[in-house]
């Protein structure tokens, strides 16, 4: 057995190709359906295209409510400190700041939650990041 990837249906899909590419993610493959009226677009990370998220996006409008029994996509990144600045630059709030250099959460624009997972020993505490609130939920 090998896994492949974790499908989410996405609203906006030019939003959320947006975040996943400011997350670090990149296309590796699209596919058009003109009979089923969808579009579907795999991202993974550089080296790791094994592990691919499928964004489906159903040309006729929808309307998606999250449902906490799918929990979360989760990645290792290299300095979480980093990646949180790089997504709140790019406008993507912290709902869960790294606080203890280890672990964050943020959400895609249609609510999927993204665990952040320092890779390695936890990172010293450091500002902004330790006294940070939580926001939203995550």
């Amino acid at each position: 057995m090998k896994y492949l990837h974790t499908m989410v249906r996405v609203s906006d899909l030019e939003a959320s190709i947006a975040f996943y590419n400011l997350l670090g993610l990149d296309e590796v493959r699209r596919m058009d359906s003109e009979a089923g009226r969808f579009t579907l677009v795999y991202l993974a990370a550089p080296g790791d295209e094994d592990a691919q998220v499928e964004l489906t996006f159903n040309w006729d409008p929808e309307v998606y409510t999250g449902g906490r029994n799918f929990g979360h996509l989760a990645y290792a990144v290299d300095d979480i400190y980093d990646s949180c600045r790089r997504l709140m630059d790019g406008g993507v709030t912290i709902n869960r700041p790294p606080r203890d250099g280890h672990m964050a959460f943020v959400r895609s624009p249609d609510g999927v939650s993204i665990e952040l997972l320092q890779k390695g020993e936890r990172l010293p505490p450091a500002e902004p990041w330790a006294s940070m609130p939580n926001t939203g939920v995550w």
